[in-house]
């Protein structure tokens, strides 16, 4: 199972090619760009840890890339990210964000159902890697 997260989620993984072009678009448009991993997936976890600080005012996307290697290499079985965050309105505002490392095995998802008041059904989404401690997800 592929996690569909951020844009280009539903295509195939992207290049290093693709992916500089990628963050040129987001530095021709003005945006920071950061990198971000996470061995939680969940859809409600938009905290990924941060990998350094935001990259301002990098007009090469060579040294973005470099950023992107030493975090894969760092962090070989964890999702990474790139975001890319429009200030022009005053405020830090995610625009694009898109996948750039995946584990090599991704677990999925359980549904989980539970009654509640009122006969009411509540359904939960559980990733499969959480039930592993920190570390020893993948």
């Amino acid at each position: 199972m592929k996690l569909t997260q951020g844009a280009f989620s539903y295509l195939p993984d992207l290049t290093d090619e693709q992916i500089a072009k990628q963050i040129q678009y987001a530095i021709n448009k003005s945006w920071a760009v950061s990198i971000e991993y996470t061995d939680d997936p969940h859809p409600r976890n938009a905290y990924w840890e941060m990998w350094g600080l935001p990259l301002f005012d990098i007009k090469d996307p060579a040294a973005i890339l470099f950023e992107i290697n030493m975090a894969r290499k760092a962090k070989s079985n964890y999702y990474i990210k790139v975001c890319g965050f429009d200030n022009a309105r005053g405020i830090e505002s995610c625009v694009l964000s898109f996948i750039v490392q995946r584990p090599m095995n991704e677990p999925g998802f359980r549904l989980t159902r539970q009654e509640a008041h009122g006969r009411n059904l509540v359904y939960t989404l559980e990733p499969y890697a959480t039930t592993r401690p920190e570390g020893q997800r993948f």
